[in-house]
Formats: C-alpha cells, structure tokens, sequence
C-alpha cells in the first residue's frame, strides 16, 4: 500500500520572555500550536502534535483537513522607519 505524505504550513515566531528567547509554532490548517526553546525544538515539537492530531482523528474516524496550496511563503522584511513615526504594537 502506497503511504500519502501530507504537507502543512506552519508558522514560527520568536518571543522573548525575561532574558530567554521562545519559539512559537503554529499550524493555522489544524489549528495546532507548540514550542520550543530552539528554533530546531519547536519545529519537531509542531512535527510531533501534528501526527498525534492526525492519528487521532483517524482512530475517532474524522476526516484530516489537508491544505490544497503549496505555493505560500512567509517571509518577513525591514522597513526604515521616519523619524517622527509612531508605533502601534501587534
């Protein structure tokens, strides 16, 4: 039996907690997120979520949204800021 290999995008933000630095993980497809203290850590650890989420719904027999779009890149860019600027944080 051929075995399907499904491809999820995930995304990853830096958070810095105190002195310490966070990696965030999330798949926005699943509804999913982990974390790591490495960049590395949270990358496996979404890995490992993902296939206990899908094997799960397996077993409850649910069906496993897949993403149809594997076109997307997410990048971020520095944009120079005026002087006078004001800044709203997200």
């Amino acid at each position: 039996m051929e075995r399907k290999i499904l491809n999820y995008r995930i995304h990853i933000d830096q958070e810095k907690i105190g002195k310490k630095i966070a990696y965030n993980a999330s798949c926005p497809t699943l509804g999913l997120a982990d974390f790591g203290s490495t960049l590395d850590e949270a990358i496996v650890n979404i890995k490992k979520l993902i296939q206990f989420h899908i094997e799960t719904l397996e077993q409850l027999d649910r069906p496993i949204p897949f993403e149809r779009d594997f076109t997307s890149v997410i990048t971020s860019i520095n944009i120079p800021l005026p002087s006078k600027a004001h800044l709203l944080a997200q």
